[in-house]
């Protein structure tokens, strides 16, 4: 069930160059709050577990928001939705500047959350998906989540550096400035939209096919890991590796770089993970323009358990942190075109924002649950071991429940029953 719009001279409409500009400000920010967890520990001496459940808050306000701002754009309007996010976002930040008490920062936190969902993914990719051509779509879905990995490549060393020069209250303070500077050019994104009547004889029907139909409730359900792997890798994977990881070693390639420090590497490979990830996005929406999405889906979430476990299970070096950093990022968000451009399919354009949204709750339950759990793991035992298992299981399963799902749509079979 797919809208048809006019076919586009070029891919990049000023919908999608917006679009991207917008999501990679947003993603810089969020992709380096991993980079804060041992300096706000360590000035307030927190449990580990106390700064990993705001991050944790943040995935869950984030994940609740998500539906909300996407029945809220197809309803008011794209760029009043986008720009209420954005005013939630910079003010969570400045208020978490303040915070003096875990309660404080993962109760402002929960304003983040929200903002992330109102300038991420839920409503800008149904913006990006409406206004591109049928032809065009997968790959542009993919280009503006691409967006946001090229966001992560700089976000977590952007984050590294400043911390150099100021303190970290300082540099949330600059990170809110940054996220209302993106809707300067909030004014080019105009892309088709339905009509309030429309919308309000038929969104009810589409949110009812598919609470009924077991191929969404095996999306919502696989989506979880996804969830789970990415959120606990951004908030802990600094710290684990400048805790776990073997030294720099002296002369070599890494400290030529000017790499010499284990926290370095830290920010570094979430730098890298945003890179590879661009290529792997960017792929992965070519490929679902030829190919099954669920078994594409199965496909990735297969690569990701194979290269956790092995990860773990190898001798860990600033060498094989590069590695694994370069392999997740090419599965990290190449996803996210592929389940937003399978529920498009399914479930047609007009809704799109407000079904991934819902679905997208089960992405950020996984991310909750992965960053608490890191923390409170962390706290009990003093190793992230156990976490790393859990989202090799939860991602073996996510590969199988994408199998059984009927990705061919029959526009004449009634509703299921």
């Amino acid at each position: 069930m797919t809208q048809t719009t006019p076919a586009k001279a070029s891919i990049f409409t000023p919908v999608l160059l917006t679009g991207c500009f917008i999501i990679l400000v947003s993603f810089a920010v969020r992709a380096s709050f991993g980079v804060f967890q041992i300096p706000i520990a360590a000035e307030f001496n927190w449990p580990r577990a106390e700064f990993s459940l705001a991050i944790a808050i943040q995935n869950l306000a984030w994940g609740i928001g998500q539906p909300l701002f996407g029945a809220f754009a197809e309803k008011l309007g794209d760029r009043l939705a986008i720009v209420l996010g954005a005013l939630m976002y910079a003010a969570g930040l400045v208020l978490s500047s303040y915070a003096v008490s875990p309660g404080a920062m993962q109760m402002y936190e929960i304003l983040v959350g929200f903002g992330i969902a109102g300038t991420g993914f839920g409503v800008i990719l149904a913006v990006v998906g409406r206004a591109a051509s049928d032809k065009h779509r997968s790959i542009s879905l993919a280009i503006a989540t691409a967006a946001g990995s090229a966001g992560q490549v700089f976000g977590a060393p952007l984050a590294e550096f400043l911390l150099g020069m100021m303190p970290w209250q300082q540099v949330f303070m600059a990170f809110a400035a940054a996220i209302l500077a993106s809707l300067l050019i909030l004014p080019m994104m105009r892309a088709p939209a339905a009509t309030r009547t429309e919308i309000a004889e038929s969104m009810g029907t589409i949110l009812k096919r598919a609470a009924r139909d077991p191929s969404f409730s095996l999306i919502f359900i696989g989506f979880f890991s996804c969830g789970y792997q990415l959120a606990f890798i951004t908030a802990h994977f600094p710290a684990f590796v400048t805790e776990v990881c073997g030294p720099i070693a002296p002369g070599g390639v890494l400290h030529g770089m000017g790499i010499t420090t284990t926290s370095a590497l830290g920010a570094i490979s979430i730098s890298v993970i945003g890179l590879a990830n661009i290529a792997g996005t960017l792929t992965a929406g070519w490929l679902g323009n030829r190919f099954t999405k669920k078994y594409l889906l199965a496909g990735i979430y297969t690569l990701r358990t194979i290269a956790a476990a092995a990860f773990i299970m190898l001798p860990m070096t600033p060498t094989s942190v590069l590695i694994f950093s370069g392999v997740m990022g090419a599965l990290w968000l190449a996803t996210v075109p592929l389940t937003s451009g399978l529920i498009a399919h399914l479930y047609g354009l007009r809704y799109m924002g407000t079904l991934y949204g819902i679905v997208f709750f089960s992405h950020q339950l996984g991310g909750f649950l992965g960053v608490w759990l890191g923390g409170r793991m962390y706290d009990l035992t003093g190793s992230y071991t156990a976490v790393w298992w859990v989202g090799i299981g939860v991602g073996a399963l996510s590969a199988l429940v994408h199998l059984p799902i009927k990705e061919k749509w029959n526009p004449a079979a009634p509703l299921p029953a």
